[in-house]
C-alpha cells in the first residue's frame, strides 16, 4: 500500500470508469488526508450528457464540472481549484471539511457571549456574507421580483441583523419612498444596521421576535429569512400575529427556512435536525406545508423556491 504522499504524488488516474468506483476510491483513501484523483476534462463533453463518450477515439467517460462538485458536497469534502493535467485530464484534490459552523443548532457556543449575542457583531456568525454566493443571492432576487411594493410603501425584516438582506433591495428603485424597519434580538447586530443604513428611511429595533413593540404598525411586506425556525422562536404563534396585526390587506411575506449548514467556510445542502448525523428534510417539509395552509386559508397566494434556503412568496392582493 501506498503512502499518502506517494498518493498525492501519483494520484489516480480515471478514463471510463464508473461513478460508483470512483466514489468507492475516494472513500476508501479520504481517511489518510486530501485525495487527488485525475479525470476528464468536462470541456471536452460540452453538451454531452453525464456518462457519454468523449474524447480521443471516444475512450473516455465525461462529467460535468457540476457533477464533481456534487461529489465533494456529498463526500463533506471541498473540492480545491481544478488543475489540468494534459489534452484530456484534469486533477481534481478532495478534502475533508471541518466542524460545523458554531451557530448551528447543537454548535458549540461561546459561553462568553450571552445568548441574544449569539449572531452579533463578534461572533462567528458576522464572517458570514450568504448574500455574496450565487447559491443564496439568485432565489433571493428571483424572489423579490414577484413582489410589487405601493408608492410609500412599508417593509418589516425579522431577524435583520446587520441588514444584508435590506442591501440587496435595489429593484426598488421603482418605489424609492418605501420605508424599513427592522427587529433582531442583537444590539451589537442592530448598531452595525444603523451605521450602514443612517438616514430616515430606516429604523432599527432590539427586540424579541416573541414579543414584538406594539407600535410597529401594519406593512406592505415582512421578510423573514433564518430566523423563524430559531431555537426560541414561537414560528407558528409568530406568523399568526403578523397576518393578523402587522400586514396591510395588500401584502406579502418573503420567508426563508434554512436548507443547509455551514462546514469550514462552505455550504453544505440539506438541514440537519439536532442529534442527527445525516440531513432530515422532514420537519422543514412539515413546516412549510402548515405555512402554506395557513397562508391560503388568509388569501395569500404562495411560491416556494430557493435552494439553500428555501424561499416561500405569500402576495395578497387587497381584494382577496
Amino acid at each position: 500500500m501506498s503512502s499518502p504522499t506517494e498518493s498525492a504524488a501519483q494520484p489516480r488516474r480515471f478514463h471510463a470508469e464508473s461513478l460508483t468506483h470512483i466514489h468507492r476510491h475516494l472513500l476508501a483513501s479520504l481517511g489518510a488526508g486530501p485525495v487527488t484523483i485525475e479525470v476528464p476534462d468536462p470541456d471536452l463533453g460540452r453538451g454531452c450528457y453525464p456518462g457519454e463518450r468523449v474524447g480521443p477515439s471516444g475512450a473516455l467517460l465525461h462529467r460535468p464540472l457540476r457533477s464533481w462538485c456534487d461529489l465533494a458536497e456529498g463526500l463533506a469534502c471541498r473540492l480545491r481549484t481544478p488543475r489540468a493535467v494534459d489534452a484530456t485530464h484534469i486533477s481534481l484534490t478532495f478534502e475533508r471539511l471541518g466542524p460545523e459552523a458554531p451557530w448551528h443548532a447543537g454548535g458549540q457556543a461561546d459561553e462568553a457571549v450571552s445568548p441574544q449575542e449569539r449572531y452579533g457583531a463578534a461572533s462567528a456568525f458576522a464572517r458570514l456574507r450568504k448574500l455574496e454566493d450565487a447559491g443564496f443571492l439568485l432565489p433571493w432576487l428571483e424572489a423579490l421580483g414577484r413582489i410589487r411594493l405601493p408608492e410609500s410603501g412599508r417593509v418589516l425584516d425579522l431577524g435583520v441583523n446587520r441588514g444584508d438582506e435590506l442591501a440587496a433591495f435595489s429593484w426598488l428603485e421603482e418605489a424609492p419612498d418605501v420605508r424599513f424597519v427592522g427587529v433582531d434580538h442583537s444590539a451589537s447586530a442592530i448598531e452595525e444596521a444603523r451605521a450602514r443604513f443612517p438616514d430616515a428611511r430606516h429604523r432599527f429595533v432590539v427586540a424579541d421576535l416573541n414579543a414584538l413593540p406594539e407600535d410597529l404598525g401594519r406593512f406592505h411586506l415582512v421578510v423573514s429569512v433564518g430566523t423563524l425556525q430559531s431555537p426560541g422562536v414561537d414560528d407558528h404563534a409568530l406568523l399568526r400575529r403578523l397576518v393578523q396585526e402587522h400586514l396591510e390587506p395588500r401584502s406579502a411575506l418573503l420567508l426563508g427556512f434554512p436548507n443547509s449548514r455551514f462546514r469550514d467556510g462552505e455550504v453544505v445542502y440539506g438541514a440537519r435536525v439536532r442529534n442527527l448525523r445525516e440531513p432530515d428534510l422532514s420537519l422543514l417539509v412539515k413546516d412549510l406545508s402548515f405555512y402554506r395552509r395557513y397562508l391560503h386559508q388568509h388569501g395569500f397566494r404562495t411560491f416556494l423556491g430557493g435552494k439553500y434556503d428555501l424561499l416561500l412568496t405569500a402576495v395578497r392582493d387587497a381584494g382577496e
